[in-house]
């Protein structure tokens, strides 16, 4: 199999195209990286700017430089011996017009080819959840009408841009009373329409656009459409009901991607959908021109499992395979799965184990409960998060299960069958309770590992807050479980499938986009693939996680920054440091709230920002602060608050508090924003002078953090994947700001540029740290088994300094590897000092492993050789703060 040495992601889309793409080859092979790694570049929908919602598999985007382009960035990796890895998108695609799939299923209804593509309950018409308000209202605002669509060729209720079409058996009554030749011939063409010949019947109709009675059929149904009556009638005949976007939460006849209803879910798990969306991605593959697949949102599909299987089927043996999943911590990935491993999330968790202090979370925890003046109870919080979303954003896939699971009830006579509520009740208090993204049950139940999970969350919801009914709890385990009679076996599995497929999405919106905007504390832990429950921290946790890393997945990606991630790697490794010190942060937040009061505004449901934003706002700040930004340049300033301004307001919106993406509440969201402003702008020059003095020590212990966390992902059990821009410095904030085009230029001219430790600023600016990746990365391809497969071996540091150490090593058929790297620097800033002197270290050395002594190493970064017996820090850190040593 192809297994990268590194990886290099790349966000196609707002200024990268395939050519744009083509002229960073040379750097990324000169920064030792094996496999490109791209974001999706298939077409999209319209005006995209991630590539997820895919709306044809099949053809690449044309913004990108379509197949051509493709075909020249595929060449330049192929002559600079560098691979590619793609991310795909099985789960779903874009439910938009643009996409030929969905849109031949929004005119056909279930008669079309492709009705079985997509996650569609056909029993009920297909909903269009894209009006503003509902359809009466519109349809009496006069927002709606019905049009010859000349260039899709057909008749279509038009609503602004867009161009809904009319069911070909529905034109008879939509042009009833022209008497035109025009609409005759339509007439004529559509009684001999059907879905398998659509492709000619649109041509047909393009070809009468040029008709010269076009115009007046155009003024016909122009007239007709100010008869609501008639309008409303001819909505009705449709196999599709267009609604206001405001229901879909409730009311939605189709699977979505999480709340997104502009992403159909899709059926990849019908032999003929995977065929139909995969062909390109095979002849990719198969052709050598992609080495590997990323497979976005593994839990969304009804059958993972058998996803992959058929998958790895069709690509071979060689190629490289990891799908994005999130494990909780202690989880496992299913060891019957025909892949590399995860695309690393988890490893991000783990590294906060070694930079974050052990007592961090517990000490922030109680000064967050003092500022609200009320206990800080986070499971509580989390409860409440999914609740929220199961009997809101999520209410409509509810229902969908309580219907199931009562014909189940009904099919089997069973006269004590619990009712609705109940039902309700019993399933709303499991997904609450359900501690990881999904089981993985199939159609014959689910496997012993998962039943004994769903036996857990069971108990845990028997003594839990006000339990269900007891008979409904025990009738829904029995379907999880398979355990019905045989004639519900296909509703059962059903069931099955569609709560494994909501567990996912309830988790992922509760606690990453609702829980993590609202409890603050210490922001740094509030990340993609972290848990929300408080903890110690330690380097025994850590290491035990690189050795499960070693076994369980090995050639698994490493991530620290990503286009998911809630902020940059080097903002999160700042945080880190803030964490080790709660009586600075207090002080400083205290003494900030009262520099800037005369900023908050009264209004009639409390102050705003209230103390628990202000919090936010102040933490946030610590993580994304520029630099290299001078207080007083007004246009620097300006760039930092537009950025900052947006975070905000997504922060706000995904706390769901006092204004959400539904029902924003303008007058918080602008006092808010004028109190960041105020921050940013003329009137806080003085905070910020007073920001920068306090947290300096802060952003200089961020930046050692940012060293470590580097180091370790470089040399540590799993595939390094360096973000695009995250080799230099990454200060960058949750998505879309995390998505911006890296700057290239100065990242490339600056590979080149070396940084010893004298100077403060290559450390603080992240010339170092890119540095650092250029150095080692070309030394994970020289001595590929040593870090794929080499022994990972926690070493223990002696003296003074000891806890402010982490180091390992990595041994394999006779090459070592030893790292050696700082924690927990604050203090030693604190004084002033930029940079820790290396007489810090006096008295502090490694106790090595058997294994690791009696040889010689070469230290990579400063050439110098080191025995083994002469492992004193004040001597090996005595050029830079840290030590990568390979034995000779």
């Amino acid at each position: 199999m192809t297994i990268p040495t590194s990886t290099y992601r790349i966000q196609f889309r707002n200024g990268m195209t395939f050519d744009r793409a083509v002229e960073l080859v040379p750097y990324i092979k000169r920064m030792g990286i094996s496999h490109l790694y791209a974001s999706p570049v298939f077409t999209a929908a319209p005006g995209s700017t991630h590539g997820y919602d895919v709306a044809d598999a099949n053809a690449f985007e044309p913004e990108l430089g379509g197949r051509e382009g493709f075909e020249r960035l595929s060449t330049a990796l192929k002559q600079a011996g560098l691979g590619l890895i793609l991310d795909i998108v099985p789960n779903h695609m874009a439910a938009s017009l643009e996409n030929r799939w969905w849109r031949s299923i929004v005119e056909w209804g279930s008669d079309s080819r492709f009705g079985h593509f997509f996650d569609v309950d056909w029993t009920r018409r297909l909903t269009l959840p894209f009006l503003g308000d509902d359809f009466d209202a519109v349809l009496s605002s006069g927002d709606l009408s019905l049009i010859f669509d000349r260039e899709a060729g057909t008749l279509a209720f038009a609503y602004f841009e867009s161009h809904y079409p009319l069911n070909p058996g529905t034109y008879r009554a939509a042009l009833d009373g022209i008497d035109l030749p025009l609409a005759d011939q339509i007439r004529q063409l559509a009684s001999r329409a059907s879905p398998e010949a659509e492709d000619d019947f649109h041509a047909s109709m393009r070809s009468l656009a040029s008709d010269e009675s076009a115009d007046r059929l155009d003024a016909a149904l122009k007239e007709i459409s100010g008869n609501r009556q008639r309008l409303a009638a001819l909505h009705d005949a449709q196999s599709w009901r267009l609604m206001s976007w405001r229901d879909a939460p409730k009311d939605l006849s189709y699977r979505r991607f999480f709340e997104i209803t502009g992403l159909g879910g899709l059926r990849v798990e019908d032999e003929e959908v995977f065929e139909a969306s995969h062909a390109l991605i095979l002849e990719l593959v198969l052709s050598g021109k992609v080495d590997g697949l990323r497979i976005d949102h593994v839990d969304g599909l009804a059958d993972p499992r058998a996803y992959l299987t058929r998958l790895r089927e069709a690509v071979g043996p060689d190629c490289y395979l990891i799908v994005e999943k999130i494990l909780a911590h202690g989880e496992k990935l299913p060891g019957d799965w025909p892949i590399s491993g995860t695309t690393g999330y988890e490893f991000i968790a783990s590294l906060s184990d070694v930079l974050m202090h052990p007592q961090a979370l517990e000490r922030f925890s109680a000064q967050y409960s003092d500022l609200l003046d009320a206990p800080l109870d986070v499971d509580a919080e989390a409860r409440d998060a999914k609740a929220m979303m199961a009997d809101v954003n999520f209410a409509g896939e509810v229902a969908r299960l309580v219907g199931i699971a009562k014909v189940i009830g009904e099919q089997q006579n069973d006269r004590s069958a619990p009712n609705d509520e109940a039902l309700r009740s019993a399933i709303r208090a499991l997904l609450i309770a359900f501690p990881v993204y999904r089981t993985y049950g199939n159609r014959m139940g689910l496997e012993p590992a998962d039943r004994q999970r769903l036996t857990d969350v069971m108990d845990a919801v028997r003594k839990g807050p006000n339990p269900p009914e007891e008979t409904a709890l025990m009738s829904i385990g029995r379907i999880l479980a398979a355990d019905v009679e045989q004639s519900a076996d296909g509703l059962a599995s059903e069931f099955r499938m569609r709560f494994q497929q909501l567990t996912g999405p309830l988790m992922a919106k509760s606690v990453e986009d609702t829980l993590f905007f609202r409890v603050n504390l210490l922001i740094a832990l509030n990340e993609v693939g972290s848990e929300p429950h408080p903890r110690l921290f330690g380097l025994d946790v850590f290491h035990a996680d690189m050795q499960a890393r070693l076994s369980e997945q090995p050639a698994g990606l490493s991530g620290s920054s990503t286009h998911d991630t809630k902020r940059g790697e080097d903002a999160r490794a700042r945080l880190y440091a803030l964490g080790e010190a709660p009586d600075l942060w207090r002080a400083s937040f205290d003494a900030w709230r009262q520099m800037n009061r005369d900023a908050v505004v009264s209004l009639n449901d409390g102050p705003a920002p209230e103390p628990a934003v202000e919090w936010l706002i102040y933490q946030s700040l610590v993580g994304v602060w520029p630099q290299e930004i001078d207080v007083e340049d007004a246009e620097a300033l300006k760039a930092l608050e537009e950025r900052f301004l947006g975070y905000l307001e997504k922060a706000l919106r995904e706390a769901k508090l006092r204004t959400n993406w539904s029902d924003q509440n303008a007058g918080y969201e602008k006092a808010v924003m004028g109190y960041a402003s105020h921050l940013l702008g003329p009137g806080g020059a003085a905070f910020r002078r007073d920001f920068v003095k306090r947290m300096q020590p802060v952003f200089d212990a961020g930046a050692l953090n940012s060293l470590t966390q580097t180091l370790i992902k470089l040399t540590a059990p799993g595939i390094p994947d360096i973000y695009q821009g995250s080799e230099g410095l990454d200060l960058s904030l949750v998505d879309p700001d995390n998505r911006r085009m890296p700057a290239f230029d100065k990242l490339t001219s600056g590979v080149e540029v070396s940084a010893d430790r004298a100077s403060v600023q290559g450390i603080a600016d992240g010339r170092l740290k890119q540095q650092l990746i250029a150095s080692i990365l070309p030394l994970r391809q020289q001595h590929a088994d040593l870090f794929l497969h080499g022994d990972y071996i926690p070493m223990q540091a002696t003296g003074e300094k000891a806890e402010h150490i982490v180091a390992f090593g990595r041994h394999h058929d006779g090459r070592k590897l030893m790292v050696v790297a700082p924690r927990l620097m604050l203090d030693a800033l604190r004084d002033g000092s930029r940079m820790p002197s290396p007489n810090v270290w006096q008295a502090t050395g490694i106790d090595l492993p058997a294994q690791f002594s009696g040889s010689t190493y070469k230290d990579v970064l400063t050439g110098q050789t080191v025995e083994s017996a002469d492992l004193q820090l004040s001597k090996l850190f005595a050029q830079y703060p840290f030590a990568v040593l390979l034995s000779q």
